[in-house]
């Protein structure tokens, strides 16, 4: 580390470097939800589905992002838990409209809630009921309820309706995620 590297180290002028793991099952809106956090220019104009994991990174005023858009096909969560230990935050996302999968969702934060890696640490726990724009979507509130999100206790968490693809909901989500990782790395 060069001399100008300690000091502006050391005045806190560097951002912060932090892993978030973006989470949920496949078609839920996760590579869409990240690509609307990303500057402008960077955006993708067409979304395809992930397969295994894409790696994003940007920057917000103190904090620089790299995040795992992980795959929710059932054959590759699996890979989630090789990610875990070097995450600073995870945003788990659902589809507000996929009521037959819900259960699903539900098994597999629990996975992730009780796995070694992560109830070890009390990382923040951003969730997006996504897809609100759907005529059938559930509440954010009625999605909580249905992923027991009371429950979880050793973690802050936070639930934010949104519409992906209209960008709507995902800054009052980031903000939130934001303020709770500058405080853990404070």
């Amino acid at each position: 580390m060069g001399l100008l590297d300690k000091l502006t180290s050391w005045l806190g002028l560097r951002k912060k470097e932090v892993n978030v793991l973006c989470l949920g099952l496949d078609n839920s809106g996760k590579t869409t939800i990240i690509n609307q956090l990303k500057p402008s220019n960077t955006q993708a104009q067409e979304i395809v589905p992930t397969i295994g994991f894409n790696i994003e990174k940007f920057k917000s005023s103190s904090l620089s992002f790299t995040v795992f858009d992980m795959s929710g096909q059932s054959r590759y969560r699996n890979l989630w838990e090789h990610y875990y230990k070097e995450s600073h935050a995870i945003i788990f996302v659902i589809d507000s409209g996929d009521k037959l999968r819900m259960v699903v969702a539900k098994e597999e934060l629990d996975t992730l809630l009780k796995h070694e890696d992560i109830s070890s640490k009390k990382i923040p726990v951003l969730f997006f009921a996504n897809k609100m724009d759907l005529q059938d979507a559930m509440s954010s509130v009625k999605v909580s309820q249905m992923l027991c999100l009371d429950n979880i206790k050793d973690k802050p968490w936070h639930i934010c309706a949104s519409n992906a693809i209209k960008g709507e909901g995902l800054q009052e989500g980031l903000d939130w995620l934001h303020d709770h990782i500058k405080t853990m790395t404070t």
